[in-house]
């Protein structure tokens, strides 16, 4: 099984990354873009084949060292 994890700073929270890249877009003519958001993006191969138990495993992976819960949100999705 495969778990797909999006790691993305909560609203509210600065993101200067986003700012550099949006900056950047500008410099180079892409000037409709607005409100440059960056993340994180982690995929994770999982033995087991219950998909209850992966997500909850990859949920605590998240909450443990994946994503600082503090300041960034993460969503799971899980391919078979």
């Amino acid at each position: 099984m495969k778990a797909k994890v999006h790691i993305t700073l909560k609203a509210g929270v600065l993101d200067p990354q986003g700012k550099a890249v949006e900056h950047a877009l500008h410099g180079l003519g892409f000037n409709s873009v607005s409100e440059v958001r960056q993340g994180k993006y982690i995929e994770l191969k999982l033995k087991t084949k219950d998909k209850k138990k992966a997500k909850a495993e990859v949920e605590k992976m998240c909450k443990t060292l994946l994503a600082n819960t503090i300041v960034e949100n993460f969503k799971v999705d899980l391919d078979e």
